[in-house]
């Protein structure tokens, strides 16, 4: 179903949220869950979901959270894809000069790498109905990455960075989420959710990672450990009291 059209004008306060969701807690596991693309029942997992839509060129991607630098479809999967050159020794010669043999290794998406989303949100007070609402802007796949140095094998690990982000607000991406379910309980397969559903009810846990500020910095630009997670919880707990102060006189 379409969102409810909001004028501009009628938002009396908005923030943005960068959420974090993580798959390694047990509530957030359906996401990630099967493995197999696609299983037998025909489900498929998130990952998997946005990779084959994106490898079709169902649904647009882009390179920033703010979806203004659209993707190519064909020219990422290409080079996502592109099959690893390995020079494998394989013995000596009579000379005892090393003897190598290249490998091609094919390198295909692998959605059980995906432990990680971030997502986009944006929150506001509309002036007609004056309560807090939100929505999910965009949502990007977490993946853990190097940079190799050239001639030698070195690597540096960068962290998990996005793959591409998906723009949630986009017909075609809100039409291949109502059209697939996820599987979140195993004790009845009656009535499982779809992911529009998923999202547009926020049955998943995220932590707070950045909210908007003059300085465009996420939480851990100034803040690490237990203080980051207060931090975040601070963010979290502001929300709740601007919602509840809009009905205290």
């Amino acid at each position: 179903m379409p969102f409810p059209h909001l004028r501009e004008s009628d938002v009396v306060w908005s923030t943005m949220l960068w959420k974090t969701i993580d798959l390694n807690e047990l509530f957030n596991q359906f996401i990630y869950y099967p493995i197999e693309n696609p299983d037998p029942s025909g489900k498929k997992s998130l990952a998997y979901l946005f990779w084959d839509a994106v490898a079709s060129g169902e649904i647009p991607v882009f390179e920033d959270d703010e979806l203004t630098i659209p993707i190519d479809n064909l020219q990422f999967v290409a080079r996502y894809t592109k099959p690893d050159t390995i020079l494998l020794e394989i013995g000596y010669d009579d000379d005892d000069n090393e003897l190598y043999q290249t490998i091609i290794r094919p390198h295909e998406f692998d959605g059980a790498e995906i432990y990680q989303y971030s997502i986009r949100e944006a929150w506001f007070i509309g002036r007609q109905d004056t309560r807090m609402d939100s929505r999910r802007l965009a949502i990007a796949p977490l993946k853990q990455s190097y940079h190799k140095f050239a001639n030698t094998e070195e690597e540096i690990y960068l962290g998990r960075l996005p793959l591409f982000w998906v723009p949630m607000q986009n017909p075609a991406v809100r039409r291949l989420l109502a059209r697939y379910t996820a599987y979140t309980n195993d004790n009845n397969l009656v009535g499982q959710p779809s992911w529009d559903w998923i999202f547009l009810h926020q049955r998943y846990n995220a932590f707070i990672t950045r909210e908007s500020n003059i300085y465009s910095r996420a939480i851990n630009h100034y803040l690490t450990g237990e203080d980051a997670i207060e931090q975040s919880d601070l963010i979290e707990d502001k929300l709740y009291d601007i919602e509840n102060d809009i009905w205290d006189y």
